[in-house]
């Protein structure tokens, strides 16, 4: 049977001819086609929006985060700077008060040392450190500054209490006190009748000859203690006399009972190694 002639004037929908039946199944695949393509629009969407938000974020944090510090920075410095005038207040009102206290204190005149303080003063500062010496510039014929050989506020409210504790203190802790010669026969003398009392506390002595400060040293004792040349005996801060008179008391034995009288006491070797 012959086929029919298809014209342009023939509906293709009323044909049945197979090879447009095979036609229909290109559909699925066109549909397959339009979800892939659906899909990379979504993808370029979801990756736009992505870099929209990025850059979003990259300008407020670079961009806008210094303008809202710039804004809250000037309530913070405020802040401070109240706080840092607080604390300059109260830092002039402490140093104000401080130069009040030194300038009262500095108003009050200076306490004077009689001989006898000044002979306890100067041996206290010797005694107390080796190291310690006289200024060069010191004048021996003139009496001390206080300030160069006490530890304390010389013009303080307490300053005269506070000598009469130094004399105390200086003499009950060196009750035997001896200023010599290291070269000198005189002094060797003393230091053996010394040495055979075995006293404790033991006597304090300083050679002043071979001292770096002997030439302010020597005249400034012979002026607080009226004797001529050393050596010097100090038994409770009182010169004992010249040597001739240091040799009577030694044979009489006042000299002994003069330190027991001033707190030193004698030490029986023997007995104290036995025990």
């Amino acid at each position: 049977m012959p086929l029919p002639r298809i014209t342009s004037r023939t509906p293709l929908r009323e044909s049945s001819s197979p090879s447009l039946e095979k036609a229909i199944p290109l559909t699925p695949a066109l549909s397959i086609m339009g979800i892939k393509n659906a899909r990379k629009t979504r993808s370029r969407t979801a990756l736009l929006v992505f870099l929209s938000l990025f850059f979003i974020s990259t300008y407020i944090f670079f961009v806008q985060r210094p303008a809202l510090s710039t804004s809250i920075v000037p309530h913070r410095t405020t802040a401070g700077s109240s706080l840092a005038e607080a604390l300059d207040a109260m830092r002039n009102s402490h140093m104000a008060s401080g130069k009040e206290r030194k300038k009262s204190t500095y108003s009050q005149p200076q306490v004077q040392l009689t001989a006898e303080e000044e002979l306890a003063a100067v041996s206290s500062f010797l005694a107390s450190l080796a190291a310690n010496v006289i200024p060069s510039t010191v004048d021996p014929s003139q009496p001390i500054d206080p300030q160069l050989v006490l530890e304390f506020d010389t013009r303080g409210s307490r300053a005269s209490e506070e000598v009469q504790v130094m004399v105390e203190d200086v003499w009950s802790r060196n009750p035997v006190f001896l200023y010599s010669k290291l070269y000198s026969p005189i002094s060797r003398e003393i230091k053996a009748s010394l040495l055979s009392m075995n006293l404790h506390p033991a006597p304090t002595i300083i050679d002043v000859d071979v001292r770096p400060d002997s030439d302010v040293l020597k005249p400034m004792l012979m002026r607080l203690t009226s004797l001529s040349d050393l050596p010097v005996l100090l038994v409770g801060g009182k010169p004992v006399g010249s040597i001739t008179e240091i040799r009577e008391m030694v044979e009489s034995g006042d000299l002994q009972r003069k330190i027991y009288e001033a707190g030193a006491v004698s030490v029986d070797k023997k007995k104290k190694h036995k025990k």
